[in-house]
């Protein structure tokens, strides 16, 4: 056993010490008096060419911005100082992206959630170096989603993500426009980006990257907004949220208790709505929920503590307070999703992953040259990922998958629709049925990974390809230590 595993398990057996979830100074309820408007990040505008493709241009640089009112903070961003903007774009879109490095060092930018050419993905493999810029394009051709991009540099995905570097990437598409689903940016469909920070009484971003699951803050941003309220102003609003922490685990929820449904996880709509009173988001999931609301209402959205480590503390999130009148809502549909559930054939084949520590799937760190799966284009396979350790989740690019189960128990109703990402209880079996894509590329991989990015940084990854199916056992499993461009 590694001396950093031994001193995580030291620190765990302190924690298990330390009272009740949320014991203690965890927690700002009660504290916040949502002063602060909710930012809602620009949508950016593309240029179009004469061939229709859609070009947008996002550039990564350092800057300023108060974080806590009064008190600059420097931070990085894509076209601005903190964050970045959403990218929109329709099924059948062909997108084009002009992505510049004015950070001064290294890095990428991952599509996460696209189904796209391993070359255009952004991992660790497509680094942009400082005053270069990369242009990755692909016709978007995958049911509506909330999707996002972020830095993946191999080593520094923790620290990029941290100091600012996220944004949505919303995916609409023609088959579930008839739906009718609040769609006005900003007004009734609205995104919430959640990420926790550790910030001084100067406003100085702390980078304290603690064992066992890296950096947990106590100071929770939506949209980069400390403190936030939103005015309310439409009957029924979409929310679209997603969990942008290192590490921490959101459990949702309204403190009047309301319910509210689900309607989407990460890679598309539900087959109809959930309804639910409280939702679980882990690091990189995102989920969509419509809410109703009545003339002057006023609700916060609070995290309530768990017990997984990662989620410990009562937080308040964000207030709504509704105008005196609102603008009447489209009903809720009784259908949503088109496409069929994803269902893994008789006699798939199936692929066992084990999580240990903080840095090694079965048994290996990641090796940036190593190939560890070869997987058939278009094949819907049975992933086990087992994780006999502490709280850890999985992401795996390009796919959607189903969770079939935890532990041999079906997840929530909630949980049941396409995702990329999924959280994985400490000493539990998730099944997965894994869909791929048709993009094949025998020399470039995609990344799976725990999305708690210290984990990933210190080597909880793997690599694979996708190849023409009959080609698997002829593919090299190494790549030359020069593939990497970092």
């Amino acid at each position: 056993m590694k001396r950093r595993d031994l001193l995580v398990f030291a620190g765990l057996a302190a924690l298990a010490g330390c009272g009740s979830p949320g014991a203690g100074s965890k927690g700002n309820s009660g504290r916040l008096t949502f002063a602060n408007r909710l930012r809602v990040p620009p949508l950016l505008e593309p240029a179009v060419a004469a061939d229709g493709t859609k070009q947008f241009s996002l550039t990564m640089r350092a800057g300023q911005v108060e974080l806590l009112p009064g008190k600059p903070t420097t931070t990085w961003g894509f076209n601005g100082a903190f964050l970045g903007p959403t990218i929109r774009a329709t099924r059948g879109d062909r997108v084009a992206m002009r992505v510049h490095n004015q950070l001064g060092e290294p890095s990428t930018v991952h599509w996460h959630g696209m189904r796209l050419p391993a070359v255009m993905d952004g991992g660790p493999h497509q680094m942009i170096q400082p005053g270069a810029t990369w242009s990755p394009h692909w016709t978007i051709d995958q049911p509506a989603a909330t999707s996002w991009y972020h830095p993946h540099p191999h080593g520094n995905t923790a620290k990029h993500v941290y100091r600012g570097l996220a944004g949505l990437f919303l995916v609409d598409d023609p088959a579930t426009a008839a739906l009718g689903l609040p769609s006005t940016y900003g007004v009734d469909d609205v995104p919430l980006i959640l990420q926790d920070k550790i910030l001084d009484a100067n406003g100085v971003l702390q980078e304290n990257y603690k064992p066992t699951w890296g950096l947990i803050g106590d100071q929770i941003l939506v949209n980069g907004v400390y403190d936030p309220f939103f005015e309310v102003t439409t009957t029924l609003v979409r929310l679209r949220i997603l969990n942008g922490s290192n590490a921490r685990m959101y459990n949702v929820e309204f403190a009047d208790r309301r319910r509210f449904h689900v309607i989407g996880t990460d890679a598309g709509l539900l087959a109809a709505p959930v309804a639910v009173d409280r939702v679980q988001l882990s690091p990189g999931e995102r989920l969509e929920v419509l809410v109703e609301f009545e003339p002057r209402d006023q609700v916060v959205l609070r995290s309530l503590a768990g017990d997984n480590g990662i989620d410990e503390g009562d937080y308040e999130l964000l207030k709504f307070v509704a105008a005196d009148q609102l603008k009447p809502g489209p009903s809720l549909p009784q259908r949503l999703a088109a496409s069929p559930r994803i269902e893994a054939p008789v006699g798939a084949r199936e692929r066992k992953f084990k999580l240990s520590g903080s840095d090694a799937i079965n048994g290996r760190e990641m090796d940036m040259t190593r190939i560890d799966e070869v997987v058939p284009a278009g094949a819907t396979e049975i992933w086990h990922v087992q994780n006999p350790v502490y709280s850890h989740n999985f992401h795996i690019h390009e796919v959607a998958f189903r969770v079939l189960d935890i532990n041999g128990r079906q997840p929530p109703a909630y949980l049941q629709g396409p995702k990329d990402t999924v959280f994985i209880p400490r000493t539990s079996t998730v099944r997965l049925a894994v869909q791929f894509g048709h993009h094949t590329d025998p020399k470039t991989p995609y990344m799976y990974h725990c999305h708690i990015l210290r984990h990933e940084d210190e080597g909880m990854m793997g690599q694979f390809v996708i190849v023409e199916p009959g080609t698997e056992a002829s593919v090299p499993r190494t790549l030359p230590s020069h593939h990497h461009h970092g």
